[in-house]
């Protein structure tokens, strides 16, 4: 048995969400967020039913990404650059890291031109931490 503290924690401050609020909360992620090893596995088993969209400048996609992503920085997400794929088309953006908003940013974006998105937490730092390989240069490469 733990004993109670008698000061209160900067984590137990405010109290924790009910349990039905925290599972409404957490598994309403999954339909805004994937993770690395997700979609890892669905290229690497050639399910790959979504579009893999790096949101970075094009220098920093150039010295690695994601084998497969194409590189549409987050500013130049506009329709007409989407024309060439159907309406509901999945799109997968990822950015630096979790120190960086641009996958945030590309995901407003294409949720703002009716699209369906999802953000790989982790970004490139994620891909990396799991043991994974980016590829360089200016075309999307292969896994």
């Amino acid at each position: 048995m733990v004993s109670a503290v008698s000061a209160v924690s900067a984590v137990s401050a405010t109290p924790a969400a009910s349990s039905d609020q925290a599972a409404a909360h957490f598994g309403a992620a999954f339909a805004y967020e994937t993770d690395c090893w997700d979609v890892f596995e669905s290229i690497r088993d050639g399910r790959q039913d979504f579009v893999l969209l790096d949101a970075r400048s094009p220098a920093l996609y150039a010295r690695g990404h994601l084998p497969g992503a194409l590189n549409l920085p987050h500013a130049k997400i506009v329709e007409a650059k989407l024309r060439d794929y159907s309406a509901d088309t999945l799109f997968v953006v990822y950015c630096a890291g979790p120190h960086c908003n641009g996958a945030h940013r590309a995901a407003l974006r294409l949720a703002g031109l009716g699209r369906p998105v999802k953000l790989m937490i982790g970004g490139v730092t994620g891909w990396l931490d799991e043991g994974l390989a980016l590829v360089s240069g200016s075309s999307p490469g292969v896994p």
